[in-house]
């Protein structure tokens, strides 16, 4: 597990998780930049009036898969150099997906959590969103997670980053125009406050909750842990 350096306590999450729950969960948006052809955003940016829990709440951007009215929702934090964040989203997301998200027993909501972003997490979330907007967010995601190794070492990862997108069948004028630039850079910045908010220690980190705002940590992120928690609040304990 990436562990951060994140203060705070639960008491702050279970005021967001209420939130978040008023002001509603949609889908993955899109934050462009002024300037498509300006300099890739590799670090978080500056941000105006976060210190308001509802305001960034509402600037963070989750990518949402499942029912907008299922009983459970099931909360992810990743970082895209986190070996434990490849295990889960190789190994046990897609059985969470299968067995509760399909189901329609809980949607999952994912944010990401760039711990080490002068080490490429952050512009490595920005590709994949870039991705995202040809739909195609999930088949990236799972790539970046595959090939850590790879593009992780490398000092300069666009190139890396084109590369996976060429292998994806993307259009890369697009994904190339928008991985150089500060496109994405607003909501993945967000996310990554919104987890500093909550004093999430670390990666992945993995949450379950209701509808109206109850919620909790797991100890794990291995899919029985999640299984359980999931039962538990559809079956109203």
């Amino acid at each position: 597990m990436s562990k951060g350096n994140a203060g705070g306590d639960l008491r702050r999450f279970y005021v967001i998780f209420a939130v978040v729950a008023a002001v509603g969960l949609g889908a993955v948006g899109f934050s462009v930049g002024s300037n498509v052809m300006s300099q890739a955003a590799s670090e978080p940016i500056d941000l105006e009036g976060i210190e308001d829990l509802r305001v960034l709440t509402e600037m963070a951007t989750p990518v949402v898969v499942g029912e907008e009215d299922a009983p459970a929702t099931i909360i992810v934090f990743e970082d895209y150099l986190c070996n434990h964040c490849a295990t889960f989203s190789l190994q046990e997301k897609p059985r969470v997906l299968e067995a509760l998200v399909s189901t329609g027993m809980a949607r999952l909501v994912y944010y990401d959590y760039p711990l080490n972003p002068q080490l490429g997490s952050f512009i490595a979330a920005r590709a994949a969103r870039c991705a995202g907007d040809q739909d195609r967010f999930w088949d990236y995601h799972n790539v970046l997670m595959r090939n850590q190794t790879i593009w992780g070492v490398k000092e300069n990862k666009i190139p890396a980053f084109e590369e996976f997108a060429e292998t994806l069948g993307l259009d890369t004028g697009a994904f190339n125009g928008c991985l150089n630039s500060d496109m994405h850079a607003e909501s993945v910045t967000a996310n990554l406050e919104l987890a500093r908010a909550l004093g999430l220690p670390g990666t992945p980190t993995v949450l379950v909750g209701s509808g109206q705002g109850m919620s909790r940590r797991l100890p794990s992120f291995y899919f029985d842990v999640i299984k359980d928690a999931v039962e538990a609040v559809v079956g109203g304990s």
